[in-house]
């Protein structure tokens, strides 16, 4: 009986003693390597931006502040290199300690205030009542006028003789406080502006972190007696914790580099109460025009903001990890 074999014929071997035959099938590489090049074509425009307009800018700014870098270099395109004269010049000078002081009050105090407040305020409108989303369209008014706008409207309110802040206390006998123009209060009534300008800001981030929590999470936390103070503490905070870094972090950004306001009330004054490390930046760089100690300036602002994040970052992590 003849056997019948199922195996396919074996191919005609060639002199060099290869087989011909169907080609074997290979991974198309070329399909492949086109994908990859659609995404980096997709991802070169935001590259090419980020290095125009963030990168450039940076390492100008760092090489500026290693220069004598004034109104003479533009007229003679000589910026003679002094190293780190300007850090020097910088921290010894006599208002680097007060505007530092200041910068560190300014931003704790107004962070404080404006998470604290905005987190209320987001758990208050996470309810459904009548005209929420109003008073929510409402409550954006502050984060979408311009800053110099806000600062000026301010100033005419804080005014100390007609400002209808004072006529207001006035009227419960309270005499009238010099907002702007005390040395003790003026760094106060900057804070309080500013967190009045941040509040929006941090109620929609933490608003859209609360609407993303399930509900079921808080039914089931009813039966088991989690209700009120112990849901927030159990259920709300280690759910919105992560949005809350995105809010801090972004805050201490936003606000330790806060300029236009501080112009617009006190302009670093009196008696550079109000003077910040943003504000010395600005009057070194655009005032007495010496642009490398205003970069100075500005770099030891880049160096606090970035510290601060990597160690907040860092003890999040922890706490999450634990």
């Amino acid at each position: 009986m003849t056997s019948l074999s199922t195996d396919a014929p074996a191919a005609p071997a060639t002199r060099s003693g290869r087989r011909t035959g169907t080609p074997v099938a290979r991974p198309r590489q070329s399909f492949w390597a086109r994908e990859n090049i659609a995404k980096i074509l997709f991802v070169v425009p935001a590259g090419v931006y980020m290095l125009a307009y963030f990168g450039y800018p940076v390492v100008k700014n760092l090489v500026m502040s290693m220069q004598d870098y004034t109104t003479k270099t533009f007229f003679t395109g000589e910026a003679p290199w002094v190293g780190f004269q300007n850090y020097v010049t910088v921290i010894s000078s006599n208002l680097f300690g007060p505007a530092l002081l200041n910068t560190a009050l300014f931003t704790v105090v107004s962070i404080a205030g404006q998470f604290a407040i905005g987190l209320a305020l987001a758990c208050f409108f996470n309810r459904n009542f009548p005209l929420s989303r109003f008073l929510r369209a409402m409550l954006l008014l502050p984060w979408l006028l311009p800053l110099i706008v806000a600062s000026a409207t301010w100033r005419s309110i804080l005014d100390q003789d007609s400002g209808i802040l004072n006529q207001f206390l006035g009227t419960f006998g309270i005499p009238a406080i010099p907002w702007l123009t005390s040395p003790d209060v003026a760094l106060i009534a900057v804070i309080l502006v500013n967190i009045w300008v941040g509040i929006p800001f941090n109620v929609t981030l933490l608003y859209g972190g609360l609407q993303d929590i399930p509900a079921e999470l808080y039914e089931a936390g009813q039966l088991d007696g989690a209700t009120g103070w112990k849901a927030f503490r159990h259920i709300t905070w280690p759910n919105l914790r992560p949005v809350v870094s995105v809010v801090l972090i972004l805050g201490v950004v936003y606000t330790i580099k806060v300029l236009d306001i501080i112009l617009g009330l006190t302009n670093g004054g009196p008696a550079n109460s109000t003077q910040t490390i943003a504000v010395r930046s600005y009057q070194e760089s655009f005032v007495n025009f010496e642009f490398g100690v205003g970069a100075a300036f500005s770099n030891i602002l880049i160096i606090i903001s970035l510290v601060f994040a990597v160690i907040y970052l860092r003890a999040n992590r922890r706490a999450v990890d634990e």
